[in-house]
């Protein structure tokens, strides 16, 4: 079974990954959204020319092969492109077997629990919590995850006293019985984050992410030996070597790799044996609903060290528009869980009208068109 082409359908924010191979597979993937169209060059100049003719069956020695040729390049655009090819191999194993990928892995669930994640820091404190609670009545969420802070904000809040008015208003809004987390997105000091982090404590928030730059690995571990809550990191990360400091050092107490940003499903899972050697849990970053929260879904549900829910954005066509109707069936959500089919592969099916309207292109045979 080898490799005969690799094709992508690109947009600005989306591209999908699609390979065929000799005996007649074909798989899908995507790399890492945004600039993806810029990600789908890469996928054919420096990701498809070295796996064409390989056998597709070999996922690690494909990523070993792709990562060696391109050792001058080990940036995050080559692990978005092979993200897509990861993907795709995984969609063809998964349907030659006649079993879904999370069953791939190890996997036998029918459900995952997620948490309702915003994305939005212009909103204001009682307008958040407002939506967050007819989500709550609408879908059974139990667990619920808002931005505090400014991105890569050193120390400023979005406006101020933001940070602990929404705190209050969440808590008071959606009572004691629901799990409340933060993210910060690189917002703090370790001085200013250990402060912050008191006063999470207090409102009982459980998981408070990437407080410091996520590049001052060391302000992180400050943070994290300072407080008694879970603070949690690495989304952004894909170099192995610094995955490592993280987990050696107990910088953070969850790990949250995202699947696209690593490259794909194969690295990921370096991550997170890892981590479980180490006794950390793993809860992935998927903060949008395109196939990498379908990739989510499956790996939470099959590896043994799974955190407590799978982020679920909340944000919809408003927000996201590039990510409607690129597949199907679409996530169902049921009393705070997400449903995982047991179909082959992905389970999913790609929406011919949005590859209609995406830029095509093709390598097959050391050509690309």
């Amino acid at each position: 079974m080898h490799i005969t082409s690799v094709e992508t359908f690109a947009t600005e924010y989306v591209t999908l990954v699609r390979i065929r191979t000799d005996e007649g597979d074909e798989g899908w993937g995507q790399v890492s959204p945004y600039n993806a169209d810029i990600t789908a060059e890469v996928v054919h100049r420096q990701v498809a020319c070295h796996i064409l003719g390989v056998d597709a069956a070999d996922i690690d020695a494909i990523t070993a092969i792709v990562l060696d040729r391109e050792h001058k390049f080990q940036g995050t655009y080559l692990y978005r492109a092979l993200c897509g090819v990861d993907t795709a191999l995984w969609d063809i194993r998964g349907k030659r077997a006649g079993k879904s990928v999370h069953q791939l892995l190890g996997g036998d669930r029918a459900e995952f629990p997620v948490y309702a994640s915003s994305m939005k820091r212009e909103i204001t404190p009682q307008q958040e919590a407002e939506r967050m609670l007819g989500l709550r009545e609408q879908f059974g969420y139990h667990s619920f995850k808002f931005r505090i802070a400014r991105e890569c904000g050193h120390d400023i809040d979005q406006w101020p006293g933001r940070t602990e008015e929404i705190v209050k208003t969440m808590r008071s809004t959606l009572g004691d019985d629901v799990t409340l987390m933060v993210d910060a997105n690189s917002g703090y000091t370790p001085k200013k984050a250990i402060e912050v982090g008191h006063m999470l404590a207090d409102y009982g928030i459980s998981h408070y992410e990437e407080p410091c730059p996520y590049w001052e690995l060391e302000w992180t571990r400050e943070v994290a030996a300072a407080l008694d809550i879970d603070v949690t990191g690495g989304e952004q990360d894909n170099n192995m070597i610094v995955w490592k400091q993280m987990i050696d050092s107990h910088a953070v107490d969850i790990v949250q790799p995202d699947i696209c940003y690593m490259g794909g499903i194969t690295r990921t899972l370096q991550v997170a044996n890892y981590a479980k050697q180490a006794g950390i849990p793993c809860t992935l970053h998927s903060a949008n609903l395109s196939l990498v929260t379908l990739f989510s879904i499956h790996f939470m549900a099959a590896i043994e060290n799974a955190g407590k829910y799978v982020e679920f954005s909340i944000e919809g066509s408003d927000y996201y528009p590039w990510q409607e109707n690129i597949f199907s069936p679409a996530f169902e959500i049921r009393d705070g869980n997400v449903l995982i089919s047991d179909k082959p592969g992905w389970g999913i099916e790609i929406d011919p009208e949005w590859i209609a309207l995406s830029d095509y292109r093709i390598s097959y045979n050391g050509s690309r068109f």
